[in-house]
């Protein structure tokens, strides 16, 4: 009798141009140039793929943070690389590790996003992961000739028609259309080719894509809402659902709630991977740890702070007092509403002055942080996995690169020791990082045909 192989976390890295602390970009020892530098970036992805990391994460927004030009000059996420473009460069100069990408459905269009996403699959041999959005910050629609957002549900609604198309895309050709016959002139098989005639609410799309079935068959599909309408489409589309949540809990609740809603749509439960961000702060003592950990927060201005807070609350608080509490009222946002009530919950739960709130989200964006030894880190992370709460985690280091070598050198080796993370990686693609299966052609289209005779 087998014995069944041991469950591995899945890792990710957040590829930050600045780093995913609000103010990493001013420790004295911060790439802080990683926003302009190519080969800085790809310094860092060659880290995590040398460590054997499952991939790395590119997040994105198509505008510049709001506010005054005084704030905004502190801010250093007004600037970072098109994502598509920059992983064109890092899959050309990585070889094993996954590469996933932020696109939005409010503001792109099916075919271009499918037509991206295959060529670069093919560019990569096999490892791309498309983070599908529906756009959450306010200030993108000025962008795109709109004075505001869809509502929550339209963009969702979108989404879903977006997402159901570009997937008919994918699977325009079978693996073997091409057939490249010199002798009788034939470039592919007819019979192979499947031409999508899409109808919707949304969108008209004849097809077929212009590019070959890819390695995988389609990207990794990442998903990032955890509101009702994102944990809905989570269930029924993606294969690793990111998440921000702070306490075992609530993590429980929230990994077995989507795997419930997948098995509910026709999933296995393993299809789905729920991974959690974290900001791990690692020292040789615990006082060490929180001496670091001190430093960057001392290093937030409160204009940038205020500002960022602001926005994830989709409420402005620049002329609330710092040291008292939270309004009584935060009026419900159109844009990050699972972020929004995570944030309130916490301010409310613990007492929270703005002040103290605004530190304790913006360094990590509202993901958990976890503080001390490399024992310690290492214990945390995998109490939530062998609990069931994640499948993994997206490493968002407050700084790089030694952020994330402080993570690699210390904390990587006791997880390997504890079997739950690979020393080495056994397959090429992104999916076989994951343990996902490549879909066959045709399968999500019998799989949307079952759901509605179901």
């Amino acid at each position: 009798m087998t014995t069944p192989a041991k469950r591995h976390m899945a890792l990710g890295l957040l590829l930050s141009p600045a780093s995913s602390h609000i103010a990493g970009w001013r420790h004295p020892d911060a790439l802080s140039n990683a926003g302009w530098d190519f080969q800085d970036i790809l310094s860092v992805a060659k880290s995590a793929e040398d460590a054997k990391l499952d991939f790395v994460f590119l997040a994105d927004e198509l505008c510049a943070p709001e506010g005054d030009a005084e704030t905004l000059s502190r801010d250093p996420v007004i600037y970072r690389f098109e994502p598509l473009t920059l992983l064109a460069a890092l899959a050309v100069s990585t070889e094993r590790i996954g590469l996933v990408a932020t696109q939005t459905t409010t503001y792109n269009e099916p075919y271009h996003i499918a037509r991206k996403f295959a060529s670069l699959d093919h560019l990569s041999k096999g490892r791309t992961g498309w983070n599908l959005v529906t756009s959450y910050v306010e200030a993108e629609a000025r962008n795109f000739s709109r004075s505001e957002h869809l509502k929550n549900a339209d963009r969702y609604e979108r989404a879903e028609e977006f997402f159901r198309v570009a997937a008919g895309l994918w699977d325009s050709w079978d693996d073997d259309a091409f057939v490249l016959d010199k002798e009788s002139g034939r470039y592919f098989d007819p019979d192979k080719m499947h031409v999508l005639n899409h109808q919707g609410e949304h969108f008209s799309v004849r097809g077929p894509l212009n590019v070959r079935r890819s390695p995988q068959g389609r990207p990794v599909q990442v998903q990032a809402g955890s509101s009702e309408a994102g944990k809905n489409l989570a269930a029924q589309y993606a294969e690793v659902a990111f998440t921000a949540q702070n306490s075992l809990q609530a993590a429980l609740a929230f990994s077995q709630d989507l795997k419930d809603r997948a098995e509910k749509a026709g999933r296995s439960r393993d299809s789905l991977k729920v991974i959690a961000g974290v900001q791990t702060i690692i020292g040789a003592t615990l006082e060490e740890a929180q001496a670091k950990y001190r430093q960057m927060q001392e290093l937030i201005h409160p204009e940038v702070g205020l500002a960022r807070l602001s926005q994830l609350l989709g409420f402005d608080l620049t002329e609330y007092p710092l040291d008292e509490p939270l309004p009584d009222v935060i009026p419900e946002t159109e844009a990050y509403k699972s972020r929004q009530q995570l944030i309130v919950e916490t301010a409310r739960r613990e007492n929270l002055t703005v002040r103290e709130l605004y530190l304790r989200v913006v360094g990590a964006y509202g993901h958990r942080v976890v503080i001390g030894t490399a024992q310690t880190v290492a214990d945390e992370l995998s109490e939530w996995f062998e609990a069931g709460a994640v499948d993994g985690y997206i490493l968002s280091p407050p700084y790089l690169p030694d952020g994330f070598d402080d993570f690699r050198d210390h904390v990587l080796p006791l997880l390997r020791e504890r079997g739950l993370f690979r020393s080495e990686y056994s397959g090429t693609t992104f999916r076989d990082h994951l343990g996902l299966s490549r879909p066959e052609r045709g399968e999500f289209e019998a799989q949307q045909t079952d759901l509605i005779h179901a």
